[in-house]
């Protein structure tokens, strides 16, 4: 299916994620509605960052996926929507779990129940390889249990279960697209890649703050990501069914550590922070992906290496520091 001319929406498409399924989107041809959280410092977030003829291209809205009615207006006319809006810091979550229902599960039934009234083509949600909780078996399929270790993987879980039980109780085409651990250019600090790199080049740190460098993820840069989504959004796949996203390679924390000192050429110490822990039964210990699912039905796969994706990623901070630029995203946004 092609994106030339079509009309898609991009929930979520002022985050991290976001904004690089919107850019790609466009590259593509679609007409996008991109959908950016509502604040008072007149920001669409990182949809102000894209290059100005891609800005140009695009319808950008304010609002709220809480919002039934003003969902179900915005759906209207829409071939396809790409639900990403979603509360995403792992540990806010442990300090307002309801926020995380309201957005996250309620955010998504008003999304389903909108493409329902109005008969969209295709809605592909957004998962979280946070749902699988610590690794039973390795690599991870889409069979392997789900295990909420934290609130928001709860909430992540029963989105996921809303949008299976449309697909099956209405026939709504949605498609659950599950992601691993993102990376890459405009990621908040609120993930350990950027933590690590912020750190390592910013002159106003004298070291290295980390939490558990131990467990292990399989980590895929952002515009494979994107590419996932885009191949999600237009291929034959199965409605109701979730499809994992990943590098397929695992890494522990402390790999990466190492690999952007040495990418960045620091020698700053790395210290402990306690703050930064997770609560012991709710630390995931390992993630690694098995996509072949989504590989044999669309030909996707992760096709940037962890250090070409980590020298992309440094250089973005670099030029974010060297401009004075640097800034702490809104973490409402995937």
């Amino acid at each position: 299916m092609s994106y030339h001319g079509r009309k898609v929406l991009v929930t979520g498409a002022d985050g991290f994620i976001g904004s690089h399924l919107t850019e790609a989107l466009v590259h593509e041809g679609a007409d996008v509605t991109a959908l950016a959280l509502y604040n008072s410092f007149d920001s669409h977030g990182w949809l102000d960052d894209l290059p100005d003829h891609v800005r140009g291209q695009l319808q950008c809205i304010r609002g709220d996926v809480r919002d039934s009615a003003f969902i179900n207006r915005i759906v209207r006319g829409q071939a396809a929507v790409f639900h990403l809006a979603a509360l995403i810091a792992i540990p806010y979550s442990y300090a307002a779990a309801q926020s995380y229902v309201e957005t996250n599960v309620l955010g998504t039934v008003n999304v389903l129940e909108a493409a329902r009234h109005w008969e969209t083509e295709r809605i592909v949600h957004t998962s979280t390889s946070e749902v699988y909780g610590t690794a039973l078996t390795m690599p991870i399929d889409e069979s392997h249990p789900l295990q909420g270790q934290s609130p928001y993987s709860a909430s992540k879980i029963g989105a996921d279960m809303m949008a299976a039980s449309y697909a099956r109780s209405f026939d709504v085409p949605v498609v659950i697209l599950r992601p691993f651990n993102t990376y890459g250019p405009r990621q908040s600090e609120r993930a350990i890649v950027p933590t690590i790199i912020r750190q390592a080049l910013d002159e106003n740190c004298p070291a290295i703050m980390v939490g558990d460098t131990s467990p292990i993820r399989d980590l895929t840069f952002v515009e494979d990501t994107a590419a996932a989504f885009v191949a999600a959004g237009a291929a034959e796949l199965e409605f109701g069914h979730a499809y994992n996203a990943g590098s397929q390679r695992a890494v522990s924390v402390s790999d990466v550590l190492e690999l952007v000192l040495e990418l960045s050429g620091t020698r700053k110490p790395v210290r402990r922070d306690e703050s930064r822990m997770r609560p012991q039964n709710s630390e995931v210990r390992a993630l690694l992906a098995d996509s072949s699912n989504l590989e044999s039905k669309v030909g996707w796969r992760a096709h940037t290496s962890l250090r070409d994706g980590l020298e992309k990623t440094i250089e973005w901070w670099r030029s974010r520091l060297s401009e004075g630029r640097v800034r702490r995203e809104m973490s409402y946004m995937t």
